[in-house]
């Protein structure tokens, strides 16, 4: 009891909180503006993959690290095309697609990483982005400019979301295209916005891993945290506000459970600590998403015409 006090009142725990939220944060929004509009992304995991790679790769190469944000975001938005031209413009399985951009994206960064370093043992680093020391809140100067875009991100996003004409045809697309349809929005084109722009957040998601969380690029460090973001979208009940608590949640799971390994007189086996931020979060959705208001139309193709 007392080490988690500890824990808890030491400003360090909460600045990892914040640090291991920022990528939910923007993953999370990317997944709630897609879904918004009726499509299901599962492409998010290998779309954090590529990000990080090509944000770092990019700074790698010499350029500044706000243009490898821009080429992660870009990044994101051709695999977002892709994914509205299978799922939009064919009508394909969004649950399909969505898997085999994540099995693409991921395939081609790591092809990606041994041609560009056939001989290196140990990844390249670059100089990520330093900590906002200028800030007079203490735990939020210790973070980057990128987690500073990302909570700033979250009113912006229900603004648009729930006070402009451009929020309200994407709910509508997702709720009754036929009725979007009918009031001449392009359920088409609205969708395909939707998941480019969602896609590019998930791409500034990854990058946020290798150009500030850490300054390297390596296998598996994404480690599952797009599927979280799909799980916290639920759990949000697609509302940006909630993503924002659900996403500082899972972070709060999370960084408890490294501390709790890091103390000395640990009991438990670590691998109970590991699961931990899972547990907790699955029995979070589990008692939230019961009650959620989903989308009508997410996952159901539309069809111009069609009734």
């Amino acid at each position: 009891m007392t080490d988690l006090l500890d824990i808890l009142s030491n400003p360090a725990f909460w600045v990892a909180v914040l640090r291991i939220a920022t990528p939910l944060i923007l993953g999370t929004l990317g997944v709630l503006l897609c879904e918004r509009a009726g499509v299901l992304n599962l492409g998010i995991e290998g779309i954090m993959v590529a990000g990080a790679f090509t944000g770092w790769l990019a700074v790698y190469a010499g350029a500044p690290l706000w243009a490898g944000v821009g080429v992660a975001a870009l990044t994101g938005m051709v695999f977002g095309l892709l994914h509205a031209f299978l799922t939009v413009g064919l009508a394909l399985s969004q649950h399909v697609s969505g898997l085999g951009i994540t099995l693409l994206a991921t395939a081609l960064s790591y092809f990606g990483y041994r041609v560009s370093f056939p001989k290196v043992n140990t990844p390249p680093t670059i100089t990520p982005f330093a900590p906002m020391d200028w800030l007079p809140v203490p735990i939020l100067g210790a973070q980057t400019a990128l987690t500073l875009f990302a909570l700033l991100l979250v009113p912006a996003v229900a603004w648009v979301l729930y006070r402009t004409p451009l929020g309200l045809a994407l709910r509508m697309v997702g709720e009754n295209p036929q009725a979007a349809e009918s009031q001449g929005v392009s359920v088409a084109a609205t969708r395909t916005g939707a998941i480019v722009a969602g896609s590019a957040l998930m791409g500034v998601a990854g990058a946020f891993l290798t150009l500030s969380a850490f300054n390297a690029f390596f296998f598996n460090m994404v480690n599952g945290r797009g599927w979280i973001c799909v799980a916290l979208v639920v759990f949000a009940s697609w509302r940006p506000g909630k993503a924002l608590l659900g996403a500082l949640l899972f972070a709060f799971f999370d960084a408890l459970q490294l501390r709790l390994q890091q103390s000395g007189d640990a009991v438990l086996p670590y691998q109970l600590y590991l699961m931990l931020p899972y547990l907790l979060s699955i029995l979070a959705l589990v008692l939230v998403a019961r009650k959620a208001s989903y989308p009508q139309a997410l996952m159901k193709p539309y069809r111009k015409g069609e009734r």
